[in-house]
């Protein structure tokens, strides 16, 4: 139909986590009790939050995880329903619990701290990814992080390399990798944080980024986005750093999951055509959305919100 965009496939494997959250003045020391207030459990986990952005703002999506048998995988499988992702190849692993994060929440700056127990997720086997190959193959961006194992992670991208699948590894939490890791991947999306892990440099400013990332690229990464927080975004494919701007769409209430609406996000504008940097345009522009808003799934903007902060 006229004016319509077409429904581009994006399959995602990664994690579902229950978030308990709790705003607090400040960190505790070790050995120190801080009153915190606002505790709320939502649906988080960087793989399930990047399949509810990506859905959100078109794509027709499908997950690949794992769960266990208990009231949070309950809670993860409303919050697929509710967004329309297709859940047909999230396994079930009794004898492992789903999993679950602690996420303190500045209630100042909206900062955040996190401390996550992967669960049923570190449980998804090679086999559990090979039955999903079909669906890996049938999407036009394959996305995954590291809150699964990475010989997990490894195969899974090397099925969607052998279908010239757009592949993206949202490097989070930063792990060390096999440079044939690297080799599978079309995309790298680490932030400054994570990218300093991996690489073992400094990462303060753009530059930094530039050059770091080069690093990945030296791995064998084709192209390194690297997520800056208010700095905006770092686009390092070939020879050409090419620095994007954060977007504001309004004041920030917690920077928790920001990351991944941005994955979420550029998953989707890769699979409709467009090139790294104008994606990483888009993606910046759904991060802006989320941090304006509490929580991690919940805070996922929607298309229209984001084509419309894209024509301020």
């Amino acid at each position: 139909m006229t004016g319509r965009r077409p429904r581009r496939r994006v399959t995602v494997m990664g994690s579902f986590i229950a978030d308990l959250t709790v705003r607090v003045p400040r960190l505790p020391a070790w050995g120190e009790t801080v009153f915190g207030s606002a505790l709320r459990i939502g649906p988080g986990g960087k793989g399930s939050n990047q399949a509810v952005a990506a859905a959100r703002l078109g794509a027709e999506v499908a997950f690949i995880g794992a769960l266990g048998r208990d009231a949070f995988a309950e809670l993860a499988r409303r919050t697929w329903a509710e967004n329309g992702i297709d859940a047909a190849f999230c396994v079930e692993t009794p004898d492992h619990p789903t999993g679950a994060a602690a996420v303190v929440v500045h209630e100042a700056g909206g900062e955040n701290a996190i401390v996550v127990d992967p669960g049923s997720g570190m449980h998804l086997s090679v086999a559990d990814v090979e039955r999903a190959v079909e669906r890996i193959a049938g999407a036009a961006v394959f996305v995954t992080q590291l809150e699964v194992a990475v010989p997990v992670v490894a195969r899974a991208l090397a099925l969607a390399r052998e279908s010239e699948v757009i592949t993206i590894l949202n490097a989070a939490p930063a792990v060390p990798l096999p440079p044939e890791v690297y080799r599978l991947c079309d995309y790298v999306t680490p932030n400054e944080h994570e990218l300093a892990a991996l690489t073992g440099m400094k990462v303060a400013t753009v530059d930094d980024a530039a050059r770091a990332a080069e690093v990945l690229r030296d791995r064998g990464a084709a192209a390194v986005i690297v997520t800056l927080g208010a700095k905006g975004a770092l686009v390092r494919t070939g020879f050409t750093a090419t620095h994007v701007p954060a977007v504001d769409a309004g004041p920030v209430v917690e920077t928790t999951g920001a990351g991944d609406a941005f994955t979420g996000a550029l998953a989707v504008a890769l699979a409709e055509g467009m090139d790294a940097v104008a994606a990483t345009r888009f993606a910046c522009a759904a991060a802006a959305i989320s941090v304006t808003r509490a929580g991690t799934a919940a805070s996922m903007p929607t298309r229209a919100e984001v084509d419309a902060l894209g024509q301020r």
